[in-house]
Formats: structure tokens, sequence, C-alpha cells
């Protein structure tokens, strides 16, 4: 059964994170489980393509992802939520704090074998080959400037893949059109503030 359907056939709306964490800490396993199945294909999606090549022979994208979300909810006391979208905010910091130790990890390791330095990732993400990885920093400093809302709708959207209604269900918006604009309005942003980087 999928979260949005009742045990009886009907459809319901589907529970929040809020809500979901919240009964997690609590104990309740089955909100646990839900909470994962709904995040972590879109943590893999947004992973694809980020791991850089010398750190992909050590370590599999999905494992870091999983790898990741098994420690945020060891720590899930620590977290304090700063409003709708903010734990999805959280884990996707939290894994590209991961991928970056990987890629220090990986450059202390002694190079073998006269392959390509870079090596296709054929799996990356719509953004990442959008953007190119020699932006990707200027991306995330420019994505660091938006305010929360806009960050956690433009991140939901544009980085993990979620339907409009999604990200309103998300962050709060009264509807999906209002999530539209919300991710429009951080888009402009973002553009603006990485023009300002050049």
């Amino acid at each position: 059964m999928s979260p949005s359907e009742s045990p009886r056939g009907g459809s319901q709306t589907p529970e929040s994170t809020e809500v979901l964490l919240s009964r997690i800490r609590a104990g309740d396993a089955d909100a646990r489980e839900r909470l994962i199945g709904r995040i972590l294909p879109a943590l893999e999606r947004w992973a694809r393509g980020r791991v850089p090549s010398g750190a992909r022979d050590l370590v599999d994208t999905d494992d870091l992802v999983q790898m990741t979300l098994l420690r945020a909810f060891k720590k899930l006391e620590e977290f304090e939520s700063r409003g709708p979208g903010a734990f999805l905010g959280y884990l996707r910091q939290a894994l590209m704090n991961r991928i970056r130790d990987e890629s220090r990890r990986a450059k202390r390791r002694p190079h073998h074998g006269d392959l390509a330095d870079v090596v296709p990732d054929e799996d990356s993400s719509p953004l990442a080959r959008a953007i190119g990885t020699e932006n990707l920093e200027r991306y995330e400093s420019a994505l660091e400037q938006l305010p929360d809302e806009q960050r956690h709708a433009f991140m939901l959207r544009m980085e993990l893949d979620l339907s409009h209604q999604e990200v309103a269900d998300a962050v709060g918006c009264p509807s999906a059109n209002a999530a539209r604009m919300l991710v429009s309005r951080a888009l402009l942003r973002l553009s603006e503030a990485m023009k300002d980087d050049d």
C-alpha cells in the first residue's frame, strides 16, 4: 500500500515529513521506513554524477546515500527543524559533506594506471550535466544566498526532482502553483547571484 492510500482503498493526504519525524522519534519503525522510502530515490538521483571519478572505485554512490541516511537517523534527536523542507535540506548537506570527504580521501590515494582522470558518468544528474563540474562550486555558493524557503523549494524541485505539488506539501505552500512561483523566484535570484560571481 502506498503512503497516499488508506487501508480501505480510498486516498488520503500523505503524512508530512514533520509528522513522520515526530513518529520516528517516538519509536515508530514503520514511519521510519515510509520516510526512507519517500526520500531515498530522490537523494540517490541527486547524488548521481556528484561523486568524483577518482572516488567512485572506493565507494558506490548508493552506498554513500545509505550511509548518510543511517548517520542522520542515528542523530535525529540533534536535528532541529527550521520549517518545512528543512530535513531534506539537512540530508542534502550531509550527503554533500560525505561526497567532499570521499573526494579528499581519493586525492590522498596514490594514482595508478594511465586512465583518464575524468570518466564520464552516464548516470549524472540533469543539474550536474547542465551546469558542469567547474560551475558546481559557484552554484553551491549562490544557493546558500537564497532565503531558506526559496532554497528548500528550489532544491526539492530542481535537485530532488519532486513535483510542484510535492514541493508545496513539503514547504507549506497553499498550492502547486504557489510552489511553482516560489521555485521560479528562487531560480531568478540564483541566476543573478551566479552572474555577480563572474
